[in-house]
């Protein structure tokens, strides 16, 4: 039987406000000590009382408002009940039947072609503690013990939900790659993968093809990483297939990604909304949001990858692979822009930055604000060359000490002697050295052998270690051969 996969995303992110979102602990905690970012409110000791934070729902009506939703004039908390050790107080203050944003949607473009993902809702809430189960497996199950930190517990946190319109893992990671772009844009948050702060859980399920019913779905966790959400999602597919095709029942449960062994793991059953026994949150009084509020936030909207998409194809004259290439995150693009400051060419300094750059960032697993490549490194390696004092390869050369080192690749030219030759009279003399030494390629050429000229060519770059200008050698031999 041919089958439909059903996808729906459940996006975290952590906002970057400066205090908890119902109390005044930091949230600057990560790399610190475990649980010292605490208080009685985040802790749930009795008689504390929380107080919300307007930053947070700022943030979360700023991405209300890029994904186009409809920004709720009326608002309320809901408190989430449930027992697990990650919770002091063993509820979640969320959001149930009125979050702050309903609506919306997003367009993704996978292959050439394009979808629009909607969007069911954007709710504010506080995030969970975190919790390291000591044992071979690292997951609950077969751990010898767990250990908690509270230093995350109530952090902001804005849960994204798609409709189950996603139809591949490649739209799955694509969604989620421009959502954290956007999100990025607006400055709300870091969107660090690797410190959680921006975390997706999938629900997915097979039905047959032309079917209207949803099949039964799991919901596939802990996919850390763009690659983690398409692989996990591939795994449970042929999962699911597999069960459906010998007669076997899909269950609905919780699934854990194991990246270690590439499969997906059963957690536990999957708990459904009335599981949560949600009710309003007794402690918090229901919040009105002004229109006036709103529109003045919707005028503080910086520019979105979209229109910085559009505009980079407008202004610099790039082709749509360059600007994806150069839009698709908010440091690349700022990186981008800084360097046309001071360098006109906007088509070198993007080959320059998807050539070396890029490959050096991926060898050493570094985002682009960490590199020690400097717009100032790359523009000044680009006039280098312009102004014929290397040439291109000796760039590759100068560019990965760059990288290493930190040091401005006109020092380093300056250090090692690697000034290309770009005397006329100087080449000349070596190009007569080179024709007289191997008169059977000059006849050979002659001949019609137009290929003996890269021999040439190599010979001359030979003797002069690499550092001839090659355009000015590929000229002399030409013009002497002819």
């Amino acid at each position: 039987m041919d089958y439909e996969v059903v996808i729906g995303l459940e996006i975290h992110v952590e906002l970057d406000t400066e205090s908890k979102m119902f109390c005044g602990c930091s949230t600057k905690f990560f790399s610190e000590e475990p649980n010292i970012f605490t208080c009685p409110v985040c802790l749930g000791m009795p008689g504390s009382l929380p107080v919300p934070n307007e930053k947070a729902i700022e943030y979360t009506v700023k991405i209300g408002l890029a994904l186009n939703s409809k920004i709720a004039s009326f608002t309320k908390f809901d408190r989430k009940n449930y027992f697990y050790p990650d919770m002091p107080k063993d509820y979640q203050i969320s959001q149930y039947d009125l979050p702050i944003c309903e609506g919306g949607s997003m367009d993704v473009e996978v292959n050439g072609f394009t979808r629009k993902i909607s969007i069911t809702r954007v709710h504010l809430e506080e995030d969970t503690g975190k919790l390291i189960h000591i044992g071979e497996s690292g997951r609950i199950g077969g751990a010898d013990y767990s250990l908690v930190d509270f230093n995350r517990a109530g952090v902001p946190l804005v849960e994204i939900v798609t409709e189950p319109d996603i139809r591949t893992p490649d739209e799955a990671k694509a969604f989620a790659q421009k959502l954290k772009n956007i999100i990025e844009h607006l400055g709300v948050s870091d969107c660090d993968m690797e410190k959680g702060s921006f975390r997706c859980d999938a629900n997915i399920s097979l039905r047959p093809k032309g079917a209207k019913e949803h099949g039964t779905k799991s919901e596939v966790k802990n996919m850390n990483s763009f690659r983690a959400i398409q692989k996990a999602l591939i795994y449970e597919i042929e999962r699911q297939r597999e069960l459906l095709e010998t007669g076997e029942r899909v269950v609905q449960e919780t699934r854990h990604w194991d990246a270690a062994n590439n499969i997906t793991m059963s957690l536990r059953s999957k708990e459904e909304a009335h599981d949560y026994r949600y009710f309003p949150e007794p402690d918090l009084v229901s919040m009105e949001l002004s229109r006036e509020w709103i529109e003045d936030l919707k005028k503080t909207l910086p520019e979105l990858p979209d229109a910085r998409k559009k505009r980079f194809m407008e202004i610099y004259k790039l082709s749509v692979y360059d600007v994806e290439f150069l839009t698709s995150s908010k440091a690349m693009g700022d990186y981008f822009e800084e360097c046309t400051k001071s360098y006109s060419d906007a088509k070198k300094i993007s080959n320059l930055m998807m050539g070396e750059l890029s490959m050096h960032l991926n060898a050493a697993n570094l985002k682009i604000e960490e590199s020690a490549v400097t717009p100032k490194h790359l523009v000044q390696l680009l006039k280098l060359i312009d102004d014929g004092q290397i040439s291109g390869k000796m760039a590759k050369d100068v560019f990965k000490e760059v990288f290493e080192t930190g040091k401005l690749p006109k020092i380093i030219v300056e250090e090692k002697g690697l000034f290309q030759i770009s005397d006329e009279g100087e080449i000349v003399r070596i190009v007569d050295m080179v024709l007289e030494e191997n008169q059977k390629a000059v006849e050979e050429y002659k001949s019609g052998k137009g290929r003996t000229l890269g021999f040439l060519v190599g010979q001359v770059m030979k003797l002069t270690k690499g550092s001839a200008n090659p355009q000015l050698v590929n000229k002399i031999l030409k013009k002497k051969l002819s």
